[in-house]
């Protein structure tokens, strides 16, 4: 699997889809054509970095083509590639799209891949550390629908008894989708979604190791996020959780609302209870497949 950003190539035209298909393969693109604003939509199931877009479709125009990425990708970067000039242009706003190359200047897909390369980039250098096998361990989270496997009571109950062996104000099980945690339990608070960037399990899950946090107050990676001192996390303590293949899905994690230290003997019971989901997790999805 390419490493490489990936663009989305929709022009309707399927010898100018194809020149400007291999002007964005040789900037070291990765590309995926399609020929209609329907087949975009579809194609947007997969991870996109970047959309050049021509403007007319037979079944759209490259507006369609904005709001269909926006809806999906907020923060993708969309570049409308086309003869018309943006005066032109029946409807829309400067706010939908992010980049415009005109196919009437000299050299114009070249000057294309140029601006698709340096704008995907953009795009996959996150405010977050990612692991190297993110793609992998993306595919490896959508594994785990938890409400199919039916295993929310069972991480209830050990959230609960976490909270209390501990002496903490919140412990949770959450799952790390793309671009946010999602709790699939969590005892003490009512937890839903957190973003990734404002979360310190983007940091648990690049590590097999513990990840303790004594003061977020005191840590240069936290001290500034907001949102931690809004939902009262001043300590953490979290493990990893991973699947068979060793892709980090998630993590089980402590908070407190004051800055807390944790003994040996407490992060290895934190490991015990990681381990506890792993394994009703991974029990539950040989369950649903029947091996």
């Amino acid at each position: 699997m390419s490493d490489s950003p990936t663009v989305l190539c929709a022009q309707p035209d399927t010898d100018e889809r194809a020149e400007t298909a291999d002007a964005l393969t040789d900037a070291g693109l990765a590309v995926e054509e399609v020929g209609s604003v329907d087949s975009l939509e579809v194609a947007l199931d997969r991870s996109i970095d970047c959309v050049v877009t021509a403007f007319d479709f037979e079944d759209g125009d490259g507006f369609d083509v904005v709001d269909a990425v926006r809806e999906v990708y907020p923060d993708c970067v969309v570049i409308l590639y086309t003869e018309h000039a943006p005066s032109d242009l029946p409807r829309g706003s400067p706010e939908q799209v992010v980049e415009y190359v005109p196919q009437t200047v000299p050299e114009s897909r070249e000057r294309l891949a140029d601006i698709a390369a340096m704008a995907a980039a953009e795009v996959t250098q996150a405010a977050y550390p990612v692991p190297d096998t993110e793609t992998e361990r993306l595919a490896a989270v959508r594994e785990y629908d938890v409400e199919q496997l039916e295993a929310a009571d069972t991480f209830d109950r050990l959230t609960a008894l976490m909270t209390s062996h501990f002496d903490i104000d919140v412990a949770f099980v959450g799952l790390m989708d793309e671009h946010e945690e999602r709790f699939l339990a969590c005892e003490g608070a009512n937890w839903r979604t957190l973003s990734r960037e404002d979360s310190i399990c983007t940091h648990t899950i690049l590590s097999t190791e513990t990840m303790v946090v004594e003061d977020t107050h005191e840590d240069p990676r936290f001290a500034e996020v907001d949102e931690l001192d809004r939902l009262d996390i001043r300590s953490y303590a979290g493990v990893r959780i991973t699947d068979k293949d060793g892709n980090a899905i998630g993590a089980v994690c402590c908070t407190n609302g004051e800055p807390r230290r944790y003994t040996r003997a407490e992060l290895d019971d934190l490991r015990r209870f990681a381990d506890e989901v792993e394994e009703q997790l991974r029990l539950r999805r040989r369950l649903q497949r029947g091996t």
